[in-house]
């Protein structure tokens, strides 16, 4: 665990003693972590949520790090605690429930089309092969697509921070069955990323590795932030499919409630 000394022995006597008063001391040492999470988040959720609300919730994900972080693994707490902080926001934005059940009827729909005019061509389908195979207009499809933004980023979200690193973080503890499972999904959405179309590709890598918003993405592309907007949510919306139709991620229980209406 790469952190200074006294933050160190904070650490030890948290594990033994478990206190308040240490796990506040805690708290306040990764609350700039908090904070910088919460600016960078600000530019995709703040149609849905405040700086306020979004700092409280980073912080109750800051005290459920620290509460059932162990010690003993070799794991970098700050990257743990990212995946809590992160977590609890969006879980929160989620519970809004913004997205009328309309939306997402047609989100399924077109994630389904995606996938089964790919199997059925042998290839990535044009968005107009897409459109036309669901009866709408294309700029209904694009609209739709860009209205999913922030849907797909939630779920996406959902599905590689907390399943897939849940997973890594109790690695040591689980079967070898759970091993291998936890694998399969890893090299499963690796293989599915690399054969995404080269800016859907590009857009995945560069919002989720390496953290740039999607304005910054728009400048690298050269074209407008809602292009990378409808970009991103039709690889998204791909993503999460193929893994759903592989077995390898289950849809949360109100997401499925909802998309079977």
């Amino acid at each position: 665990m790469n952190v200074g000394s006294d933050v160190l022995q904070t650490w030890e006597r948290y594990a033994k003693e478990k206190t308040v008063e240490l796990k506040n001391q805690l708290v306040l040492h990764y609350l700039p972590q908090v904070k910088s999470i919460v600016l960078r988040l600000m530019p995709t959720y703040k149609a849905y949520s405040n700086y306020d609300d979004m700092l409280s919730c980073g912080i109750l994900g800051l005290m459920d790090a620290i509460e059932k972080y162990d010690l003993k693994r070799d794991v970098k707490f700050e990257y743990y605690a990212a995946m809590r902080i992160k977590g609890e926001i969006i879980d929160s934005i989620r519970k809004q429930d913004w997205a009328p059940t309309s939306l997402r009827r047609k989100i399924k729909a077109i994630s389904n089309a995606y996938y089964e005019l790919e199997n059925r061509f042998g290839r990535e389908p044009s968005d107009m092969e897409v459109a036309r195979h669901l009866d709408m207009e294309e700029d209904d499809l694009q609209n739709t697509l860009g209205k999913s933004q922030m849907f797909n980023i939630i779920h996406f979200e959902e599905m590689i921070q907390n399943d897939m690193w849940e997973q890594s973080l109790h690695l040591q503890d689980g079967s070898l069955e759970e091993e291998i499972e936890n694998k399969e999904m890893v090299e499963l959405l690796g293989n599915i990323i690399d054969n995404l179309p080269e800016k859907e590709k590009l857009v995945i890598t560069l919002y989720y590795y390496e953290e740039m918003t999607l304005k910054e993405i728009a400048g690298v592309l050269g074209v407008s932030e809602s292009r990378v907007s409808q970009i991103h949510s039709k690889a998204v919306m791909k993503i999460r499919t193929k893994m759903q139709f592989a077995g390898m991620y289950e849809a949360p229980a109100y997401q499925k409630k909802i998309m079977e209406n």
